[in-house]
């Protein structure tokens, strides 16, 4: 691809609007140096340097689009606690709005609280609910969503089984979003994994598709293929991506593409799949072909791979190696 239709493609991002919605994380980071084991348990003593709080689930996916310049609405729950006012605050700070994040009292903030040292992590410590919303939070949900829908370019269902995206909720908004020929996309879990039928594209990874459908799945090119067709037969979506760690990806939507895993350092892969998910949405509002839009992703994830944590794609660094990666 010419460098001018790289940049082109990446400036066409700028023009749509996208909403996620899903599940919101708020991602504790406490960073220290491990020179000691306790005197109390055999466990290692970290002095803490400095702490850092960022968005993480559907929020991270919201930034990332919203880093491509995308209008971007998130959507989704938090509890009533301190750790939504400090969720609120970096979305004011990134300049995101706060108008679709609907409280609920009956659950905490999901807060994910990461102790690493020497960019190594130690442990990780869950504060978080996985039961259902109730019918009133989730009609606030669709009622945020289905009042934006004639102005979106697409949807992003995020699921990371925090209990937002109930069978029925999905089954709701995957019909409004049909009636008013917006497309759907969907980063699902394995739970309601079979609930996103007719959806625009499906993206699950191998372990989540082999999970769900109960069978092994060996990392190979004719494996993953027979699997998609398993899947296609109880998902009916348009597309299927099927992220496949260090062999990259698979795109199916009546035929099969295999995309090769890009070769930059890693130093984290949390994140990718919502830098995946978040480009594959802006190809597909932008009408992208197919196959140059989950190329363009999987240049992003491998970029975000190369940071700490999960962080959005950096425009200009994406740029840089889409022109580099797609003019062979």
């Amino acid at each position: 691809m010419p460098d001018e239709s790289t940049a082109s493609l990446l400036r066409s991002f700028s023009s749509k609007r996208i909403a996620i919605v899903g599940d919101i994380m708020l991602d504790k980071y406490i960073f220290g140096h491990v020179s000691r084991i306790s005197p109390e348990y055999p466990v290692p003593v970290v002095d803490v340097s400095h702490e850092d709080y960022r968005l993480g689930g559907a929020a991270n996916v919201a930034l990332n689009t919203l880093s491509l310049g995308a209008n971007t609405l998130l959507i989704g729950i938090t509890g009533e606690d301190p750790d939504r006012e400090i969720l609120l605050d970096l979305f004011r700070s990134k300049g995101l709005s706060t108008e679709g994040i609907v409280s609920d009292p009956s659950r905490p903030t999901t807060c994910k609280t990461r102790v690493l040292s020497q960019n190594h992590h130690i442990v990780r410590v869950d504060f978080e609910k996985r039961h259902e919303i109730g019918a009133k939070t989730a009609d606030a949900v669709l009622s945020s969503l289905v009042s934006q829908l004639p102005s979106l370019d697409a949807v992003v269902l995020e699921d990371y089984n925090k209990g937002l995206l109930s069978e029925e909720l999905i089954a709701r908004i995957i019909a409004e979003a049909k009636r008013q020929r917006v497309p759907v996309l969907v980063d699902p879990k394995h739970r309601n994994f079979f609930a996103y039928r007719g959806c625009t594209l499906f993206k699950p990874n191998l372990s989540e598709m082999a999970g769900s459908l109960g069978i092994m799945i060996l990392n190979e090119n004719a494996e993953v293929e027979r699997a998609c067709l398993l899947l296609q037969e109880k998902i009916q979506a348009e597309t299927i991506v099927v992220t496949r760690s260090e062999k990259g990806m698979t795109v199916f939507d009546g035929t099969f593409t295999h995309i090769a895993a890009t070769s930059l350092d890693v130093a984290d892969v949390s994140g990718a799949g919502d830098t995946v998910i978040g480009l594959l949405a802006l190809g597909v509002a932008s009408g992208i072909d197919l196959v140059t839009n989950a190329k363009v992703a999987n240049l992003a994830a491998a970029t975000v791979c190369q940071e700490v944590g999960a962080v959005p794609v950096k425009p200009e660094k994406l740029l840089r190696v889409c022109q580099e990666y797609l003019r062979r």
